[in-house]
């Protein structure tokens, strides 16, 4: 039998005992290397912004890098404020933005050339998607940045124009904007105000919106009032195609998310990894817990999205709200280990599990899953989450592990470390592109279920080595008929 751990390609006789040989086609980091050449068969990408101050620019082009390099390509922000700053020991006046002042226009000039220099260096050694953060405010600095890096250069340029016609949305955008700016940190509110008003001024003086006849030959996409409206002209091969999904989805209000997994099941009690296993008498008491602290709280329009699970839908049963059964929030499939304790996994697949441990990101179960295939099934949920607000999402480990570190900011490699207690609720609230996370224990005593990765992932480990960090688990359920079984605690 022929398959995929992850990226490392063997051909393999599998047996139960775990014996067989194996015949490594390529290392990892060859696999690796292939794969990013094959990716730079598409021709590098530069996404200019293009907009007012307080039009989301930064939050959209933060967001768009996150979402991009989740999708596994190589995207960056270069902000041509950042630049500026390198410039300017301490912002006090919005006088450089002012027309007249020849000083300031030249100082943000050398600013945007230098932010279009180092974006042209990292996409000549494998970046793939520029993202340049500017106010690209006139007609004659487009052609400007066209001309450069798609005649000049070869690349492929899509200009993204942010336009704010709605006052509720403007205002708002102004506020998170003196709060979080670094230009107005050591300013008080209403001086930043008055500031800000000031270098909206200056803007506007010059600001030319992109024109459908003038710019006629460029790829665009034009966003009105945070993805109300949008007006899209010559979108051109893959990538632009995955930043116009993203934009299409793109909402940048705040958002509340709440996360859990499901109660403690039984298979959780007993050490077993995947089914579809009930709750446990624990695991039910979790779930009135929580239909009690969202049915008190009164969380305003709150829905629910499960797996499609018993035990995350019994997990959800009492709370007063609409809840939805969403197939890519299914816990990792484990293949022919459905239903395995570690200790049965190591027994009869001794090679499997020590190949799980050396590269959990990547390692797929036989006939399963593995955390990138997870990374990959949610990219549509991800998408969705950007339309939605006050959701309660109530999934798998693994499952969670991904959505959690896609807000955090996690690197892959650490996502099958991250630690998703059971009968927790993880709230994030979004504000601009940062997520702060709050966690919610409530008092239902569970089994641990984390498993830290063993010092020594051999393949000719003892067994002992090999089970040492498998969390505590009970060898049967006789612990709710008032017996007491084995707790099995391997470390």
């Amino acid at each position: 039998m022929c398959r995929s751990h992850g990226e490392k390609s063997v051909k393999k006789v599998f047996t139960e005992d775990g014996a067989g040989a194996c015949e490594a086609k390529s290392s990892t980091s060859e696999v690796r290397d292939t794969h990013r050449k094959g990716l730079r068969q598409f021709t590098p990408l530069v996404v200019v912004l293009v907009g007012l101050p307080a039009r989301g620019k930064t939050i959209l082009a933060h967001k768009l890098s996150r979402y991009l390099t989740w999708t596994d390509h190589k995207a960056k922000v270069f902000s041509v404020s950042a630049y500026r700053r390198k410039h300017q020991e301490l912002y006090n006046s919005h006088d450089i933005f002012r027309v007249s002042n020849k000083e300031g226009y030249n100082m943000r000039q050398l600013s945007a050339r230098e932010a279009q220099e180092d974006a042209t260096k990292w996409l000549k050694n494998d970046g793939e998607v520029a993202i340049i953060d500017g106010t690209t405010a006139t007609m004659e600095k487009r052609k400007q940045i066209h001309d450069f890096f798609a005649r000049k250069m070869g690349f492929k340029v899509l200009f993204v124009e942010l336009i704010i016609q709605d006052e509720d949305i403007l205002e708002h955008n102004i506020k998170e904007m003196i709060q979080f700016n670094k230009d107005y940190k050591n300013m008080s509110e209403d001086k930043a105000m008055d500031d800000f008003q000031h270098k909206m001024e200056h803007f506007i003086e010059v600001y030319e919106t992109i024109n459908p006849k003038m710019e006629a030959r460029y790829s665009y996409i034009k966003v009105y009032d945070g993805g109300e409206n949008m007006n899209v002209r010559f979108i051109d091969g893959p990538l632009q195609s995955e930043v116009l999904s993203y934009i299409s989805n793109f909402r940048p209000t705040p958002k509340t998310f709440y996360f859990s997994r499901h109660g403690e099941s039984e298979f959780n009690v007993l050490g077993r990894i995947g089914g579809d296993a009930d709750l446990s008498p624990r695991g039910r008491m979790y779930a009135a817990a929580l239909a009690r602290h969202f049915n008190e709280a009164e969380v305003h329009d709150l829905h629910i999205w499960t797996s499609e699970k018993r035990r995350t839908k019994q997990t959800v049963a009492g709370i007063n709200a609409t809840s939805e059964a969403i197939p890519a929030l299914n816990e990792l499939d484990a293949g022919v280990c459905e239903g395995y304790s570690y200790e049965e996994m190591q027994d009869k697949f001794p090679q499997e599990f020590a190949w799980r441990d050396q590269d959990k990101l990547r390692y797929r179960y036989p006939w399963g899953e593995s955390y990138v295939d997870i990374m990959h099934r949610i990219r549509p949920v991800l998408l969705e989450l950007e339309r939605e607000d006050n959701l309660l999402v109530v999934s798998h480990q693994a499952v969670l592990r991904c959505l959690l570190g896609y807000f955090m900011n996690k690197k892959p490699d650490e996502l099958p470390y991250m630690n998703v207690p059971l009968h927790t609720i993880i709230k994030l609230t979004t504000s601009g592109y940062k997520t702060h996370m709050e966690v919610i224990k409530l008092n239902i005593a569970c089994v641990d279920t984390y498993r830290q990765q063993p010092k020594d992932c051999s393949a000719l480990r003892s067994t002992q080595e090999a089970l040492h960090t498998v969390p505590a688990h009970y060898d049967s359920l006789n612990i709710w008929n008032g017996q007491l079984p084995n707790l099995i605690q391997q470390n």
